[in-house]
């Protein structure tokens, strides 16, 4: 692929600086790995000698062979009076044994006097001395002019003099970085275009995310003349995050006519799988990549893209590994329930009293405080529950929790018994757990699981409780949100009521239910 525009990946270095965001030595080489197979063409595996898990890295990174990316290993420059083979810093670049050294230099006058405490000159010649040395170790230099929009509109010959220094070492890029995230784009674009203009080096850019402008940071940037956009994964970063590549990719490639990457339709896997191994939840508002970026509610936006997708999308979901998702709610019409219904392959004819009667049942749903926007495994079951094909798993007859607690002997237990019936085979079980809603969960599967073994195979994975109207204190209404998965897939089901042990409960069973109808388990025989 002949690329115009390079992707530098920073989510293990400058990314691993946002609040919450944390990876192991493992999951940096799973990442890296992942990245270099999506066709990233650089990944900053981090600062060598930093701490334990950098080093272990780019050991780790040193055995690999990659197919497309280079990993580069990010410093600074030799420090003020210090002859740079001297540096141990400078040193410790070079023993990453990297193909590609990135390092940052001042480029705000603040920043030299106030911070470094030093001179112009001096801090021009740190700059110049360490890209002519890595230079001449035979490393592919790429220099991020740190604070350059600020430095350039504080004093611009001064910030301009610091990339001169860059380049006349030998620097192959020099790359301009919006530190502080608050730049305009006009203002990107402007000077990304002098930079570009004054000096025969190929130019970066380096955007965060404080003022909601990284992405079109970058864009402008490259409208200007940049070749190379650096960011994060999911807008990892300091402060309120990067630039995000799984926006910028989409972006520069279906936009802007750039071949950046050679398979996009991978792009919402590897956001995903960077979420997961960062134990962060995902963004369902995600541009391209997100849970709802192509979801649908409205009755007529819903009309309009059974008949043409694109009259209310931008592009095809699958472009990027997505899909459309048809939600329902109160302001859904037929349009909503006959596409939700095809989509879970469902027959059901527009007009049709099962059609109307489902409306009208997810709007009363919806009026006592139902939520199915997340819960689709519950809305699937409202729907099959008017089909004539539907036959309920188990008839519950009653069940009573418990709480006792003994403050002389610091003990507590909670526990639960049900009575079902399996086709007429009654079950009267009892569990205990560390709540009600652990303890109903184990008594059931108690009472079920000689009927259906697979049971064992499902778990909860979340469970959320909302306050629908907060203003009646604790008689307010109860919304449970409960998340189950069998390691294959995940769903989600509610359930609503005065009761939060009763909201809890028909999330759960709608859970079990959804689950052994998705396994195709049939109902046991009298």
């Amino acid at each position: 692929m002949n690329k115009s525009v390079m992707l530098y990946d920073t989510t293990l270095r400058d990314g691993t600086q946002g609040e919450g965001v944390n990876f192991s030595s493992l999951d940096k080489i799973r990442i890296a790995q992942r990245l270099d197979e999506f066709g990233i063409d650089y990944i900053e595996g981090g600062w060598p000698g930093s701490n334990p898990k950098d080093v272990a890295f780019f050991e780790e990174a040193a055995k690999l062979d990659w197919k497309h990316a280079k990993i580069a290993a990010f410093g600074s420059t030799r420090r003020k009076n210090t002859a740079v083979d001297e540096d141990p810093q400078i040193a410790l670049l070079l023993a990453a044994h990297t193909p590609a050294i990135t390092f940052f230099g001042k480029s705000w006058r603040l920043h030299v006097t106030e911070v470094l405490g030093t001179t112009e000159e001096e801090n021009r010649a740190m700059i110049r001395d360490t890209t002519a040395y890595l230079k001449e170790h035979g490393r592919e230099v790429i220099y991020d002019a740190e604070h350059f929009f600020d430095g350039y509109k504080d004093d611009r010959e001064h910030a301009l003099a610091t990339l001169a220094a860059a380049r006349d070492g030998g620097a192959d890029w020099l790359v301009l970085c919006d530190t502080n995230g608050g730049t305009m784009p006009d203002e990107v674009a402007e000077i990304t275009e002098v930079v570009k203009k004054e000096f025969g080096v190929p130019v970066g850019i380096h955007t965060h995310d404080d003022c909601g402008l990284g992405l079109a940071n970058a864009l402008a940037s490259v409208r200007a003349g940049a070749t190379q956009v650096q960011g994060t994964i999911n807008g990892y970063g300091e402060r309120v995050g990067n630039c995000n590549l799984t926006s910028v990719i989409p972006n520069l490639q279906l936009k802007m006519g750039h071949e950046v990457v050679p398979e996009i339709d991978q792009l919402r896997d590897l956001s995903l799988f960077v979420d997961d191994l960062a134990n962060c939840a995902h963004n369902p508002r995600a541009p391209y990549v997100g849970a709802t970026a192509f979801a649908h509610k409205g009755g007529m936006h819903v009309n309009a893209v059974q008949k043409v997708a694109h009259s209310f999308e931008h592009i095809r979901p699958e472009t990027v590994g997505n899909r459309q998702r048809i939600l329902v709610s109160e302001l859904s019409g037929q349009s909503n329930v006959l596409m939700k219904a095809e989509e879970l392959g469902i027959p059901l004819e527009k007009g049709s009293p099962e059609a109307r009667e489902i409306l009208q049942q997810l709007k009363d749903k919806e009026q006592e405080g139902y939520e199915f926007e997340a819960a689709e495994a519950s809305f699937e079951l409202l729907i099959r529950q008017h089909l004539e094909t539907y036959r309920p798993y188990f008839k519950l007859h009653e069940y009573h929790c418990t709480f006792r607690r003994d403050g002389d002997r610091n003990y507590q237990t909670c526990s639960a018994t049900v009575k079902v019936s399996v086709n007429g085979n009654l079950e009267y079980t009892v569990a205990e757990g560390d709540g009600p809603v652990n303890a109903l969960d184990a008594a059931i599967r108690r009472a079920l699981r000689p009927f259906y073994p697979v049971i064992d195979e499902m778990e909860l994975e979340d469970y959320k409780v909302r306050i629908i109207d907060s203003h009646q204190g604790t008689a307010a209404k109860t919304r449970v949100l409960i998340l189950s998965s069998d390691q294959h897939e995940n769903w989600g089901t509610v359930g609503v009521s005065y009761n939060i042990i009763q909201a809890s409960w028909r999330a759960l069973v709608d859970s079990i239910e959804y689950f052994l109808m998705r396994r195709g388990v049939g109902v046991p025989a009298k």
